[in-house]
């Protein structure tokens, strides 16, 4: 990670070692040999600085002390940073995975939520089956009942087909009780008449019969497919009762179902508040960012103006010791002060003297 700032003993170790390899320390020189870190200006005046102290020895030990010092400072500071980073990029390492974990749980909602879907069509398309059978059942049902009712229908037709035909029977041997007292009155003169009527009667009792037999033999054929109506009518109804029954069970699955897709909308709910709550974690890492880079500026600006403020210490030091020499340069021999002090006596006595006056 780039460096915000450069500090004296970088530039001189770097300039050492450039001359140490027989290589001019020109600016390029040194700011590659520092790894391309600070500015030219930076450099330069970082050299006009080094160069005035290496001129005197004794502002030379103060700066090296006060390289010393923010040689500490940097290296401190320099951790801070590295502190900083590990941190910040430790919490966003931390984020990451449970935004992961919480995309990966997201994932398998959604595709639970999609096979869920897929069953509840493919249970809604059975029982949209179902119900389609079980109308078609109801109307086979329905017409089977109308041929019950129609076959009932025709059976009491039979039946009353059937006494019509007894009472005609009745009526016959009525008749035929009737003939045969008048063939008995009129045996002798009738006889040939009789027979013919009998056999005409016995014909007619024949035929009788054949009818009577046939609509006996009728009867019990519609009997036989009434019992049978009434077999398929309990088979149907037991088919019925069954598909009631698996109609039950998918209504409960169905619910189970739509029991199962509230949850998945909860959990839905669940991860856009995630994804919210992510948001602001994110917006306050911005932040910390932010407040990050502005201690760096400020540690910059801070670090700028103490280097400012030991340079004008650094001046300062070299006036007053130049002021220093130029004292005592200008300061007078002992000897000559006290010479010169008897003469300045009697003016001061003289002084004294008018002052009384």
């Amino acid at each position: 990670m780039a460096r915000g700032s450069i500090y004296k003993t970088e530039v001189v170790r770097a300039r050492d070692n450039l001359r140490a390899r027989g290589i001019n320390p020109s600016l390029d020189a040194i700011r590659v040999e520092l790894g391309n870190t600070g500015s030219k200006s930076t450099i330069h005046r970082l050299l006009r600085e080094i160069e005035e102290e290496e001129g005197t020895a004794k502002v030379g030990a103060k700066a090296a002390i006060s390289e010393a010092l923010q040689e500490l400072v940097g290296k401190l500071a320099e951790r801070l940073h590295e502190e900083a980073d590990a941190v910040v990029a430790e919490a966003r390492t931390r984020f990451e995975a449970q935004l992961l974990e919480r995309d990966r749980a997201l994932d398998g909602a959604q595709q639970e939520a999609a096979g869920l879907s897929g069953q509840l069509q493919r249970t809604e398309t059975s029982l949209h089956e179902e119900k389609a059978a079980h109308s078609a059942a109801q109307r086979v049902l329905a017409e089977k009942l109308t041929e019950v009712v129609q076959l009932n229908e025709r059976i009491a037709g039979l039946a009353t087909r059937l006494v019509e035909h007894e009472a005609h029977m009745q009526s016959l041997e009525q008749k035929h009780q009737h003939a045969r007292e008048a063939l008995e009155h009129y045996r002798t003169s009738v006889k040939e008449q009789r027979e013919q009527e009998q056999r005409r009667h016995e014909h007619q009792v024949q035929e009788l019969q054949v009818a009577l037999r046939q609509a006996n033999e009728a009867l019990t054929g519609k009997n036989h497919e009434l019992v049978q109506l009434n077999r398929d009518n309990g088979q149907w109804l037991e088919r019925h009762g069954r598909l009631e029954r698996e109609l039950a069970q998918v209504r409960q699955a169905a619910d189970e179902q739509r029991r199962d897709l509230d949850a998945l909308r909860l959990t839905a709910a669940e991860y856009r508040a995630l994804q919210v709550r992510w948001a602001q974690d994110s917006q306050a890492l911005e932040a910390i960012h932010a407040e990050l880079a502005d201690s760096r500026l400020a540690l910059a600006d801070e670090r700028e103006r103490r280097e400012h403020a030991e340079a004008d210490a650094l001046r300062a030091g070299v006036g007053r010791d130049t002021l220093e020499q130029l004292l005592l340069q200008l300061r007078p021999d002992p000897v000559d002060s006290a010479e010169k002090i008897p003469e300045a006596a009697p003016t001061s006595a003289i002084g004294n003297v008018d002052e009384k006056c």
